[in-house]
């Protein structure tokens, strides 16, 4: 059997070459010449899976290395029998981490005490939920919208777009893209509902370029409809529009998901599930290690001129990840986004790294981020 790979999936090299053909190429080159005797397909959101590029091929089934799938003609594949699967909450971590950063940068940029704000967050799946678990942990109000969520569930815990529109001072998008149906994300933050949000608002998209219209919210931040914007993913990736970038606080190359831990996690439920559909013995296969962190131990004893437990926090989390030096090397080499993306630092989440001499308040606010206490 023949299995095609897009060669930046990372931990998979030799994992299927006892048992399979494997082929290893760059996502953006991987076409009907080169998948149409394979059996499988890994990928990244870089290959498109369409009829265009499969309809002539034998593969069974693709595995999509990613939390996202709109890379993949659905539709087409479960028409045509092919299987398909992506890695829902692989990344939930790793982005948890990035929105973390991202708030407590905002909060000393502007002079903000993350207590007195509310967060909205605007679609409440994996990545969602654990946002929602740190902004608490931080102090923060949380509103919650998510449509699908909530006809499931019951409105109880969850209010309209529009309040959260009129209430959020930050505002934060985790919701897939889809084009069409009643839950339609595809410029859901578009001029209209811009005009809605308070002026002091920022806006945070983590999730795909296409939920907020670029433009729009260019326009909206050069009039001062709203105070800022915080952006990992762009429309007409890998491609930026320069002028936004210039305008944002933080602006980075859709790495927020690309933590050592998340890439792994993809990585093992492509493998599990291609080798399940292949009929490969690899039911409990994972990667033999991690890259570990320079240094695991926080010490914040070191941070004796600090007191208010939030900013003892913020050391922390700045010690595991510092949002600026991405922002920077994206805002200096904007045309080097998928370079960038390619050869992205070993990041590793929160949970791998121990705090010693917390006082209890920063130690509670730690502990609910997913640090170890000791």
């Amino acid at each position: 059997m023949k299995i095609v790979i897009d060669e930046k999936i990372p931990f998979i090299k030799g994992i299927f070459e006892p048992w399979a053909d494997v082929v290893y190429s760059p996502g953006r080159d991987i076409d009907a010449a080169t998948i149409y005797d394979a059996d499988a397909l890994i990928v990244r959101t870089r290959t498109r899976c369409d009829s265009r590029l499969l309809e002539k091929s034998r593969v069974r089934i693709i595995a999509s290395a990613t939390i996202g799938f709109d890379h993949l003609d659905t539709v087409w594949l479960d028409q045509t029998g092919i299987k398909w699967v992506n890695a829902p909450g692989c990344n939930s971590g790793s982005v948890m981490q990035y929105i973390t950063a991202a708030l407590l940068f905002l909060a000393s940029r502007h002079s903000l005490d993350l207590r007195s704000l509310t967060l909205g967050v605007v679609g409440v799946g994996h990545v969602g939920t654990k946002v929602v678990r740190a902004a608490r942990a931080l102090g923060m109000s949380v509103l919650l919208n998510d449509p699908p969520r909530e006809r499931e569930e019951g409105a109880a815990d969850f209010s309209p777009l529009e309040k959260l529109l009129e209430e959020s001072d930050i505002l934060t998008l985790h919701v897939p893209l889809t084009h069409e149906g009643e839950d339609r994300t595809r410029h859901l933050i578009n001029g209209i509902t811009l005009g809605r949000l308070r002026k002091n608002c920022i806006l945070i998209n983590t999730s795909r370029g296409e939920v907020v219209d670029n433009t729009a919210l260019r326009k909206a931040l050069e009039d001062k409809v709203i105070r800022g914007a915080v952006l990992d993913v762009w429309e007409g990736e890998p491609e930026a529009d320069r002028g936004l970038l210039a305008l944002t606080e933080i602006a980075t190359p859709h790495i927020a998901g690309y933590s050592v831990d998340g890439k792994a996690n993809a990585t093992v439920n492509s493998v599990r599930e291609v080798a399940a559909f292949l009929g490969i013995p690899l039911p409990n296969w994972t990667p033999d290690s991690l890259p570990q962190p320079a240094e695991p131990v926080i010490d914040l004893a070191r941070h004796t001129a600090v007191t208010y437990p939030v900013d003892l926090a913020g050391a922390a989390v700045r010690h595991s990840y510092r949002i600026r030096e991405d922002d920077s090397l994206f805002r200096g080499n904007p045309e080097k986004f998928e370079y960038l993306r390619d050869n992205y630092q070993a990041r590793r989440e929160f949970g791998s790294y121990t705090v010693r001499n917390a006082d209890p308040a920063a130690a509670q606010i730690l502990s609910g981020l997913g640090f170890r206490i000791i």
